[in-house]
């Protein structure tokens, strides 16, 4: 483990298809307080997903984490800070082999199960989800919901970022039942004013964990 990874963050940032455009809304994630970046442009052809990651490596500062998903090969290409995986993905012995020591690598989990075994291989960090059902994904795995969830932010060894369906109506919900850091995908992404939405995300989460 790098131990870069800002465990006392809040909000994690994952760019997907933004209204107001990739780069735009990395500059305003990373205005916002946003201390991970997540680079997430599923099936779109490689050349395409590269060119923008290095125009968002251009964007985002060396003190907030560039993550792109799915890809280790290129997360080493652009130079990011590291990769998130899937289930299905590169197996995680592959991926630190190919980034080497210092990048940071996360691991999605999607049941108590998934949680242990993720956790046994000491990544970065691990995603937790979906909370709720989502469509942000072709396929997606079956929701948690707040009790599940709950359960597996308690079991995991490594920091944990909750998401799925997560937005400003339920965020405070989600941080009572005891995520540590949250991401608001579409809610985010879909917005002509991300910068409001990012930064109410953040004090609900603050209010919420100091309450």
């Amino acid at each position: 483990m790098s131990g870069r990874f800002p465990a006392d963050s809040r909000v994690y940032g994952i760019l997907t298809d933004p209204l107001v455009g990739y780069e735009r809304l990395a500059a305003i994630m990373v205005e916002s307080g946003v201390r991970v970046v997540q680079l997430r442009m599923k099936d779109r052809p490689r050349a395409e997903v590269i060119g923008t990651a290095l125009k968002l490596r251009a964007v985002i500062p060396p003190e907030v984490l560039f993550i792109i998903n799915d890809d280790p090969s290129i997360a080493a290409q652009v130079g990011a800070d590291g990769v998130h995986l899937g289930q299905d993905d590169m197996p995680y012995e592959r991926a630190r082999a190919i980034l080497g020591p210092s990048a940071v690598i996360g691991l999605s989990t999607h049941s108590p199960a998934q949680t242990a075994a993720a956790c046994a291989l000491h990544p970065d960090y691990i995603g937790i989800g979906p909370v709720w059902a989502t469509p942000t994904k072709k396929n997606p795995d079956p929701a948690l919901g707040l009790e599940k969830m709950a359960e597996m932010v308690r079991a995991a060894t490594v920091p944990s970022v909750c998401l799925g369906s997560i937005d400003t109506s339920n965020a405070a919900q989600v941080m009572r039942a005891g995520a540590r850091m949250i991401c608001a995908v579409r809610c985010v992404n879909q917005a002509r004013d991300p910068a409001s939405v990012i930064l109410a995300l953040r004090a609900i989460c603050e209010s919420s964990t100091n309450a």
